[in-house]
């Protein structure tokens, strides 16, 4: 499981870093808010990629997707990519934890 939500978050801290240019470029969103929010944002992303072998990383992850969600406030499309990731987070706790039991059947 730890594998498949790593993945998630690598590619969602991606997506969140290119929402930096489009804020800024497109949205005239300042660049300082945008690189802060979207920024640490991403690398909260990566850091939580690494912590997942703790037990309290996947509740956190999960706040995480909230707040990736609610960057659609200054990006619109955000809303749509971070429900998607919302979705493939909860995907991927759902296939782990069937793999888990699996095996240790």
């Amino acid at each position: 499981m730890r594998r498949l939500l790593s993945t998630v978050l690598a590619c969602e801290a991606i997506v969140i870093g290119l929402a930096v240019p489009v804020a800024i470029a497109v949205l005239k969103v300042d660049a300082l808010i945008a690189g802060l929010v979207c920024g640490g944002l991403a690398v909260i992303c990566l850091v939580m990629a690494g912590m997942l072998r703790f037990s309290w990383a996947v509740p956190a992850g999960t706040a995480l997707q909230v707040l990736v969600i609610a960057t659609g406030f200054m990006v619109p499309t955000m809303f749509f990519l971070g429900a998607l990731f919302g979705v493939l987070w909860g995907t991927a706790i759902w296939m782990g934890r069937k793999a888990e039991g699996a095996g240790a059947r």
